[in-house]
């Protein structure tokens, strides 16, 4: 263990009493800090939208770069501020393939904080529409282009659009959960902010798909569209935008991504890291699936 960091099997390990903590928060408390949550996750959205609003249509790797530093503001208010997200919550799996949370317990945590960052990330939509139009203008044209691109059912480059977003956001969760992982790590907050800005950053520029940040991009880009403005900043023609609504926002977008979320920090970051850190260690007690769920010795 050095000054600065723990080491990656002591942050593994750390992640057992976290998914304890996590899944005895009363639901009040729980869905609070989910609802502040998807606030954060909404600036740093609004930010990005922002960053990337301009002249940028022959500059489309700039617009990225200033989308992806601009958005990782919102994990890092998370992080640091300390609130509920689902995404960064998919790490439970760690404690309950250790044992010390059962699927109820987990299920009820992703559950409560899931509809407490979409609250969340609706009410800042809403507080950003009315305190300025904000994304009357221009941004919300550009709210309105990110939109129409996650939730259009044309296959992306002969792939299946709810299977690319499915994609997408395993790829996407995989560099979030390791951005929680390694900024749960650094012991300083310096090195929280270093350790989440790259992984962040990385995930906007490759285009990734996150679910909580697109539960403010896409009711942004809903509520921009009664705007005429924000219609005519994007280019698209109203019967170009008939297509994006309040259900396809779910059933072209929300639906896949989550689940792709769920597989790539679950599985890929908790339950790799389970099995090379924890498992077998004193503060693992796994569970044994053919015992009817009961915790079997410890090793």
């Amino acid at each position: 263990m050095s000054a600065g960091c723990m080491t990656p099997v002591e942050t593994s390990k750390s992640f057992v009493a976290v998914g304890e903590n996590k899944a005895k928060l009363p639901i009040g408390r729980m869905f609070l800090l989910a609802l502040l949550a998807g606030v954060y996750i909404g600036f740093g959205a609004q930010a990005a939208l922002t960053a990337s609003t301009g002249q940028w249509d022959n500059y489309f790797g700039i617009a990225k770069v200033l989308m992806g530093g601009a958005f990782t503001v919102g994990l890092m208010l998370v992080v640091i501020g300390g609130a509920e997200l689902f995404t960064g919550n998919n790490l439970m799996s760690v404690a309950l393939f250790s044992g010390r949370i059962g699927m109820g317990s987990l299920l009820r945590n992703w559950l409560v904080v899931y509809v407490g960052n979409f609250v969340g990330s609706l009410l800042l939509a809403l507080i950003i529409v009315k305190g300025g139009g904000a994304l009357a203008g221009p941004v919300g044209g550009t709210a309105l282009k990110v939109a129409v691109a996650k939730t259009s059912a044309a296959a992306i480059a002969g792939v299946d659009h709810n299977w690319a977003m499915f994609f997408r956001g395993i790829a996407c969760n995989w560099l979030v959960c390791m951005a929680v992982v390694m900024a749960a790590s650094a012991r300083e907050i310096a090195g929280k902010v270093l350790a989440i800005f790259f992984p962040i950053f990385t995930f906007v520029l490759s285009g990734f798909e996150h679910s909580v940040a697109n539960m403010y991009f896409l009711p942004a880009a809903l509520l921009a569209k009664a705007s005429p403005v924000a219609v005519a900043a994007s280019g698209f023609k109203p019967a170009q935008l008939a297509g994006l609504s309040w259900t396809t926002m779910w059933t072209h977008n929300l639906v896949a991504v989550t689940l792709g979320n769920i597989v790539g920090g679950a599985i890929f970051v908790g339950v790799v890291y389970f099995y090379a850190h924890v498992c077998g260690s004193e503060v693992c007690t796994v569970r044994s699936l053919a015992g009817g769920g009961q915790p079997a010795s410890r090793r």
